[in-house]
C-alpha cells in the first residue's frame, strides 16, 4: 500500500544569527509586558469610571425627582428629570471618546434608561395628577411597561450587524428620553396654566397611552447622533440656542411645550425620509447630506404641473397673468375691450 508523503516545508534562507536576535527581542518584550500591564491598569480603570459615574448620577437624579415630586416641589422634579436626560445623552459619548465602551457599561445604561424614563415619569404623573386612583396607576403601569419593551427591542436592534447603513440615522419609535419629556406634558400644562381639562384623568391617561404607543411603535424618528450642522446654518442655530436659553430662564414650561410640538411635527418628515431611502438601495450607505441633495435633485427633475387655464371671466375681459416680455419684463397688454364691454 502506497503511503502519501506530506510535502516538505521550504527551507528558510535566513542566516543563523537572526534567530538569537529574534529570541532576544521576544525575551525583552515578554519581560516588559507585566510592567506595561501594571501601568495600563489604572488608566483603564479611570476610563471606565467616568462614563459609569455619569450613568449612576443620572439614576440618582431620576429617583430624587420622584421624592421631591411627592413633596410638592414640581419644578425641582422636572429639572432633575431633564438633568437625568442630559446625563444619559453624554455618558455614551464620553465612553466612546475615552475608548471605554464595555458590555457592562451598555447594560448599566439600559437599566438606567428603564428607571429614569420609564419608572420616574410614570410615578411623577401618578403622584401629581392622579393620586389615590386605581385607574391612574393602571395608566402609569402601561407607560412604564412600554418603555421597558422599547428598550429591550432597541438592545436587540443595535446588535444587528446586517442592518443597512441608513438605519443608523433613524430610531424605531420614539426614544425613551424623548418619551419621558413628552409624557410629562400634562404636568407642564398644569404648572403653566393651572388645573383644567388637560389635567383630568381621561386626558392624562389617554396621553400616557399615546406616548406608550409612540415608544413601542415602528414609526421612524430622526437620530441626532448622525446629524451634521452645515457652516451656513451655524449663525441661525446659535440664535435659536440664545432664544432657548432665554425661555428656559423665564418661561421653562413654554419652552417645553414648543420643544414637544416641534418633535412631534418632525415625525412625518422623518417617516417620509426613511421611506425614500429604504426604496433606494444605492443610497443606503450614503451620508444624510448626500441623500438630501439627491432628493432635491429628484424634486427639480420632476415635471411641473401645467398652469390652470384662464377662467371664462378672465378670457371675456381679456385679462392675463403678468409675464416677462422681451423689453425688460413689461406686461403684455390685453386686447382692447369691445363696445359692450366698455359699457359694462
Amino acid at each position: 500500500m502506497a503511503t502519501t508523503r506530506r510535502p516538505e516545508r521550504p527551507t528558510s534562507h535566513r542566516t543563523p544569527t537572526a534567530h538569537p536576535t529574534r529570541g532576544t527581542r521576544t525575551t525583552v518584550t515578554t519581560a516588559a509586558q507585566p510592567e506595561r500591564n501594571r501601568l495600563r491598569g489604572p488608566a483603564a480603570a479611570g476610563r471606565l469610571f467616568v462614563p459609569s459615574a455619569l450613568t449612576i448620577l443620572a439614576i440618582c437624579a431620576g429617583l430624587t425627582a420622584v421624592r421631591v415630586a411627592d413633596g410638592g416641589q414640581i419644578d425641582l422634579a422636572m429639572a432633575l428629570v431633564v438633568a437625568a436626560a442630559l446625563l444619559d445623552g453624554i455618558d455614551g459619548r464620553v465612553a466612546r471618546m475615552m475608548g471605554a465602551t464595555t458590555r457592562i457599561g451598555a447594560e448599566i445604561d439600559s437599566l438606567a434608561d428603564a428607571i429614569n424614563f420609564g419608572v420616574v415619569p410614570a410615578l411623577i404623573v401618578y403622584l401629581t395628577l392622579t393620586p389615590d386612583k386605581d385607574i391612574g396607576w393602571a395608566f402609569a403601569l402601561i407607560y412604564c411597561c412600554a418603555i421597558v419593551l422599547r428598550l429591550a427591542r432597541f438592545n436587540t436592534i443595535i446588535d444587528d450587524d446586517e442592518a443597512p447603513g441608513y438605519t443608523r440615522d433613524f430610531f424605531v419609535g420614539v426614544p425613551a428620553p424623548a418619551a419621558a419629556i413628552i409624557a410629562l406634558l400634562p404636568i407642564g400644562l398644569s404648572q403653566q396654566f393651572g388645573s383644567g381639562w388637560w389635567t383630568s384623568l381621561p386626558v392624562v391617561g389617554g396621553w400616557l397611552v399615546f406616548v406608550a404607543f409612540l415608544a413601542v411603535s415602528r414609526i421612524p424618528t430622526a437620530s441626532l447622533k448622525t446629524t451634521s450642522i452645515p457652516p451656513r446654518a451655524l449663525a441661525g442655530l446659535l440664535i435659536l440656542v440664545a432664544i432657548g436659553a432665554a425661555l428656559l430662564l423665564t418661561f421653562p414650561y413654554t419652552l417645553m411645550m414648543i420643544a414637544i410640538a416641534a418633535y412631534l411635527l418632525h415625525i412625518p418628515f422623518a417617516w417620509r425620509n426613511q421611506r425614500w431611502v429604504a426604496s433606494r438601495p444605492e443610497h443606503w450607505e450614503a451620508h444624510p447630506s448626500e441623500r438630501r441633495a439627491e432628493r432635491r435633485a429628484d424634486a427639480r427633475a420632476q415635471p411641473r404641473r401645467p398652469r390652470r387655464p384662464a377662467s371664462r371671466s378672465q378670457a371675456r375681459l381679456g385679462l392675463r397673468r403678468p409675464t416677462g416680455g422681451e423689453t425688460g419684463g413689461t406686461d403684455r397688454p390685453g386686447p382692447a375691450p369691445t363696445t359692450e364691454e366698455s359699457r359694462r
